[in-house]
């Protein structure tokens, strides 16, 4: 089971991690075709709310409404009852999205007015958001349909297709602009449409594999089913949860406004750099843990806190060296991937300054996607709603504190603190609810990945000392010399790790 596992995730980590490049490409075409102007001020607002409710509604309530419930009856009901219950879901998912779509066409003047009253002064500015906004809205529908015939596959132990069906967006993106780009006027309207049909694409692409199950395309509209009614339920308090981490970030947006120009871009590209981990190992981690630990929430405590502890010892091994080693090598990757045109040293440095702060927290980051599932495969969401809301009191607090001296750069540490928080808090209620129960040998376990990292560090700063930068002018010879890091960080760590004991198979058995 353990083997699957691993392998599940590898593959699940590896589709996340071409999206996330394929998606830095099209950030990158994006730059390059349309710079930075209203039209594309029109567009990340007009996208901007679409995308905010796939955050909220499709990727995070719903899968954690659903997805324990449905394993409920794969374990307990026939096929049939299954396939009504899904049925069910969808017409009912099917039916809001459809009204919640329509309003946001009808009223999309109204919209831009409340999210963007600024863009009231350029009149053209503003027609051209809410045309874009009528054009992107309906990408909500389609994705969330997405969502749910991706719940069905991860349920199913499919797990590659629906990590690879993002990319499919990134795909649709880099082929209107490269192709359809001058065949729209004004041509910013290509991306409103790539969106449009890329929302489609990723429906449709997942459809064969969700039939090869056994179920069907079928929505029935049923409310009085009190299992589709147990997933609105529970969908409530998980979209306040979600919110609550949006609503974090807003208010930090809004604190970098007024410091000096150029914040709030140096932390939006230190977030982008920090989607990689968080990505790869995070959402990897909890995509297969979910469905997992929602077959064995009911009948198999022992089994449900080994699954648990795997995944919380397999974070823990991946996400401490991946911390410290951004924080080593953050001055060379952000030069790297960023320091072009524009883009100057100072930029450079406060974008470093941003990176080191949220890769403090990045071990939170993750372990919260690995935790989390913990509470959820119980059908309990009401708990980290109310930790979520602590920590976002904390983070104000914390920005209070450190906005004075770090600037942008405390904005992102309190981001990163925040996270450590509510691990801590989660983890701490799991082991005192005796939810999840920690397997022995934790103590030897967290020595190793510690030696490890520390040989790991020298081992990188003697590269470092060795192959010296002495400016930053050629983006190829930066390149090489950041996959030379990475490459001698990678085998100086695992070495360590094989020297001292730790085995790939102790995480495809659960021997520790």
């Amino acid at each position: 089971m353990k083997k699957k596992m691993f392998l599940s995730l590898i593959s699940v980590s590896s589709m996340t991690l071409i999206s996330r490049i394929i998606g830095f490409l099209r950030d990158v075409l994006i730059a390059k075709y349309f710079g930075v102007s209203g039209a594309t001020d029109a567009f990340n607002v007009a996208f901007k709310l679409p995308n905010f409710l796939r955050r909220i509604f499709a990727e995070g309530a719903f899968s954690q409404a659903f997805v324990p419930i449905l394993s409920e009856y794969r374990n307990n009901k026939s096929q049939e009852e299954t396939n009504k219950f899904v049925s069910s879901v969808m017409g009912m998912l099917f039916l809001i999205l459809l009204i919640t779509v329509l309003i946001g066409i009808v009223f999309s003047s109204y919209i831009i007015l409340i999210t963007s009253p600024g863009f009231t002064t350029n009149i053209v500015k503003f027609n051209l958001t809410v045309s874009l906004l009528r054009i992107t809205f309906p990408y909500i529908l389609f994705i969330s349909l997405a969502s749910l015939i991706s719940g069905v596959l991860n349920t199913w132990g499919v797990f590659a297709i629906p990590s690879f069906t993002p990319t499919i967006l990134n795909l649709t993106f880099i082929f209107f602009i490269v192709f359809f780009n001058q065949a729209f006027h004004p041509s910013v309207l290509c991306l409103a449409w790539a969106v449009f049909i890329g929302g489609i694409l990723q429906l449709l692409f997942q459809i064969p594999f969700y039939k090869k199950l056994g179920f069907n395309l079928k929505p029935i509209i049923d409310f009085k089913n009190k299992n589709v009614l147990r997933v609105i339920k529970l969908m409530f308090p998980a979209i306040f949860a979600v919110s609550v981490s949006q609503i974090s970030m807003i208010i930090n947006t809004i604190y970098a406004s007024y410091l000096q120009t150029g914040s709030v871009s140096w932390m939006y590209y230190a977030d982008r750099l920090m989607e990689f981990p968080t990505g790869v190992l995070g959402v990897g981690l909890g995509t297969i843990l979910l469905p997992s630990l929602s077959k064995y929430s009911m009948s198999n405590h022992l089994q449900f806190s080994k699954t648990l502890d795997w995944g919380i010892r397999l974070c823990l091994l991946l996400a401490v060296p991946a911390t410290v080693g951004i924080a080593m090598v953050s001055k060379l990757l952000i030069v790297t991937l960023f320091m072009h045109g524009k883009f100057n040293s100072l930029d450079v440095i406060m974008t470093q300054k941003a990176l080191i702060g949220y890769s403090i927290g990045l071990i939170g980051i993750i372990l919260v996607k690995v935790l989390g599932p913990g509470f959820y495969a119980n059908q309990d969401i009401k708990t980290p709603v109310k930790i979520a809301v602590l920590v976002l009191i904390c983070i104000q607090f914390m920005n209070f504190l450190f906005i004075g001296h770090l600037k942008h750069a405390g904005l992102a540490l309190s981001i990163g603190l925040g996270a450590c928080i509510n691990a801590g808090v989660l983890c701490y209620l799991l082991i005192k609810r005796k939810i999840y129960t920690p397997q022995q040998g934790w103590a030897k376990f967290l020595i190793k990945i510690i030696l490890a990292t520390i040989i790991m560090c020298v081992t990188v700063l003697i590269a470092m000392r060795l192959i010296n930068l002495s400016n930053y002018t050629s983006n190829i010879k930066n390149l090489i010399v950041l996959a030379l890091y990475i490459v001698i960080a990678s085998c100086s760590y695992f070495i360590s790790l094989f020297i001292l004991g730790i085995r790939l198979k102790q995480f495809t058995s659960m021997e520790y």
